[in-house]
């Protein structure tokens, strides 16, 4: 996807890559304007992915990631915007029930450590098949 003018950094890719896991509602892109502390880091968004006759539309749900590579932590954002959103009926109840179990799901399968209460280091982030991915070249290039 490329990025807007006015979040390009000079000297640096003028696109990003995203990644859809379409099963479980969520988009990973490691952003190339990402600088300093965050750099390196991956931003998922949780989405609603629509078919319509002009292909795949994602539409944004609010609730956000920020993970670092390692994934040793994570942090959750824009909870609040998630919660003003149904308020204020830009989503639906079972919108916002999907994005918040959708949310747990991904912290299970690629966040959390393998068992239930473990202090073992969390999973390896991103996915295997993403990491394959990142390798590739890409063809908007």
């Amino acid at each position: 996807m490329r990025i807007l003018p006015e979040y390009q950094v000079l000297g640096r890719p003028t696109i990003d890559r995203s990644y859809l896991l379409l099963d479980e509602g969520v988009q990973l892109t490691r952003p190339v304007a990402f600088e300093g502390p965050v750099e390196g880091w991956w931003y998922v968004d949780l989405v609603e992915v629509e078919l319509t006759e002009a292909g795949l539309v994602v539409h944004d749900l609010y609730a956000d990631f920020l993970i670092p590579p390692g994934a040793d932590r994570y942090h959750v954002l824009d909870l609040d915007e998630l919660g003003d959103a149904l308020g204020q009926g830009q989503i639906t109840a079972t919108q916002c029930a999907t994005v918040l179990s959708n949310t747990q799901r991904f912290i299970d399968r690629h966040l959390r450590a393998t068992g239930k209460g473990s202090v073992d280091r969390p999973r390896q982030f991103p996915p295997d098949g993403i990491a394959a991915l990142e390798r590739l070249p890409c063809f908007l290039e």
